[in-house]
């Protein structure tokens, strides 16, 4: 039941090329640097990842994408990082664009063994009539687009069936956990963490406090052991490594002055 690992390096050595990745965070909230790290230099390549979002530019997902080790992305955000747009646009990249809730779904349900589930969301656009551009040639012309999903009618409304996500592995990053891999997560960094963790069949927590089995009560585990197979225990310095995609500071009011 100790599943601690001896580090980063040994979590990720079994990643193989062409490995699917099921990967936490938002922006760069609760995003599993220094497990992504490792796995670039572990030095796989032609991953298929599935996250919200790639990174930004050097830091998270980021990383690997600039290295030219990411094949396919499944995600909901691309905004932030200019070197995936110019893959994506330059043919070099293939991209799955899913609406932010059913991607959230997507990875419950296959974390839950639910094959298929039916949404409102994207009924009427090209996410069920088909068509996305998924990867363009070098020319910009679409080389793959995405297909046309089944449709049903419940209540008078219609629904889209969308797919359960599982990967071989996942990479999350947590606030505390315990040597049974039983996660806590702070706050708004948990966002798809426990998601990705359910979708891993095999699945690497990050943690930025380490604690024996018994320390964490059963009311405040937000993601039980079984779903977490490896566990990596963050120095000081990596668990304060933590940096805002944008700062944005308010100047103070005038002392004596009401903001309305």
């Amino acid at each position: 039941m100790n599943k601690v690992s001896t580090g980063a390096a040994e979590a990720v050595a079994d990643i193989p090329d062409g490995a699917s990745l099921a990967v936490g965070g938002f922006g760069l909230s609760g995003v599993p640097e220094v497990l992504v790290r490792a796995l670039y230099a572990h030095g796989a390549d032609g991953l298929k990842v599935v996250s919200n979002n790639c990174g930004v530019d050097g830091r998270g997902l980021g990383v690997l994408l600039a290295a030219g080790r990411i094949a396919r992305v499944t995600g909901s955000y691309v905004g932030e990082n200019k070197e995936f747009a110019r893959q994506y646009l330059a043919g070099e990249l293939e991209v799955e664009l899913v609406p932010q809730g059913t991607l959230a779904e997507r990875l419950r349900a296959g974390g839950a063994g639910i094959p298929a589930f039916y949404t409102p969301a994207g009924v009427g656009t090209q996410v069920e009539r088909g068509g996305l551009p998924w990867r363009y040639t070098a020319e910009g012309t679409v080389e793959l687009a995405s297909p046309a999903k089944e449709t049903r009618e419940f209540a008078g409304r219609r629904h889209v069936l969308e797919h359960g996500i599982t990967t071989d592995f996942a990479l999350v990053r947590a606030w505390r956990g315990d040597r049974h891999g039983n996660l806590v997560f702070r706050k708004s960094a948990a966002n798809f963490n426990p998601l990705a963790a359910m979708a891993g069949r095999v699945t690497v927590a990050e943690v930025e406090e380490l604690v024996e089995p018994g320390e964490l009560r059963p009311d405040e585990v937000h993601l039980p052991g079984i779903f977490v197979q490896r566990v990596v225990a963050l120095t000081a310095e990596e668990a304060a490594d933590k940096q805002l995609e944008r700062l944005s500071i308010s100047a103070s009011p005038t002392r004596g002055t009401v903001r309305t």
